[in-house]
């Protein structure tokens, strides 16, 4: 996650942690590790070096539950179901309007998911989530408390991870659990290790022997380096996430698009008539928006689908048992640059 979280901060840091950082020489401020004794040359140290940060700046919410993943995918720009085991996404909360109300990185820890986000933006969003649960079986909690997470940067990273975990992922947004601890690739000079509060202690101290520890604004500049942004209270609602180059980062992209098809039917579709898939189980995959006859009969028709219902499997007209829909090729292409 990127760049200016510690201006609105306020994060009470896990008392046990924070005695131990400042064991370390930390010197922490409004729950973040401001620095080591120089913030300058931790700054100049972070370019040019290998850094150890503390990155307490964000928390952690944990979605837990049998329909967690469902309700993910309802409610955030990415595809929850890429999440697994060995891989982890940027994702974002909107507005109905597609206004950018957080941003975050997912993973998964066991059955559940993993949201790290800004502090000052945890409880809201724990809220905001909370109101859409119902009766879905769902459970939000906020997880910073259990959870530290640590960034390690510069040329020797992954020769350091190597030694003590053993091979790290190996693609961008890869993900492993190894040993007690949760490696997360950012690029080949970047890395996040989540841990345990009751671990991080002798992962610091392992870590440290190789990199030196710097301030968590160090890792805010790298993020705003990769280009990762991160919506704050004071730019919620600014952004949609094609403003923020989001897709480009694999932030998610559009979960509907529209296609065009033709239905061999006698009765006439109508726009508004909603269309099923296997795949989205009983809920509508997609809805007609205009119709036209066509010369020798059926119709053609633009119809807003979902993308994965699109690419892998068939689409029926109103039910799963109407007709099936024959995709025709746009006249423009749909891909994202």
């Amino acid at each position: 996650m990127a760049g200016t979280a510690r201006q609105v901060n306020c994060y009470v840091m896990n008392p046990d942690w924070q005695q131990f950082l400042t064991q370390q020489g930390a010197t922490i401020d409004a729950g973040m590790v401001q620095h080591f004794g120089d913030a300058a040359a931790e700054l100049l140290s972070t370019r040019q070096g290998t850094v150890l940060c503390d990155l307490s700046q964000f928390g952690t919410l944990r979605v837990s539950g049998e329909e967690a993943q469902t309700f993910l995918q309802n409610m955030l720009s990415n595809d929850t179901r890429e999440v697994d085991a060995s891989r982890a996404q940027l994702s974002s909360l909107n507005t109905p309007k597609g206004r950018m109300l957080a941003t975050m990185l997912i993973w998964r820890d066991g059955g559940d998911y993993l949201l790290q986000l800004p502090h000052a933006l945890c409880e809201p969003l724990r809220k905001k989530l909370g109101m859409y649960v119902l009766r879905a079986k769902v459970k939000i909690t906020d997880a910073s408390d259990e959870i530290v997470m640590l960034g390690l940067s510069g040329e020797n990273a992954q020769e350091i991870l190597k030694k003590l975990f053993g091979e790290p992922p190996q693609q961008p947004f890869g993900f492993a659990v190894t040993g007690q601890a949760g490696v997360l690739k950012f690029s080949d000079t970047r890395f996040q290790i989540s841990a345990s509060a009751q671990h991080a202690p002798t992962l610091w101290q392992a870590l440290s022997q190789h990199a030196q520890p710097v301030g968590s604004a160090c890792w805010d500049w790298l993020n705003i380096h990769a280009g990762i942004p991160v919506i704050l209270p004071q730019t919620q609602e600014q952004f949609v996430p094609q403003m923020a180059n989001f897709e480009l980062i694999g932030g998610g992209k559009a979960k509907r698009r529209m296609y065009l098809a033709h239905l061999d039917s006698s009765a006439a579709p109508q726009p508004g008539d909603e269309l099923f898939s296997a795949d989205m189980e009983e809920q509508a995959s997609g809805m007609i928006v205009n119709v036209a006859p066509v010369p020798g009969g059926g119709y053609d028709l633009l119809a807003v689908v979902q993308t994965s219902s699109r690419e892998a499997q068939t689409v029926h007209w109103k039910s799963m048992q109407g007709e099936a829909l024959q995709f025709l090729p746009l006249p423009y292409s749909l891909s994202q640059s």
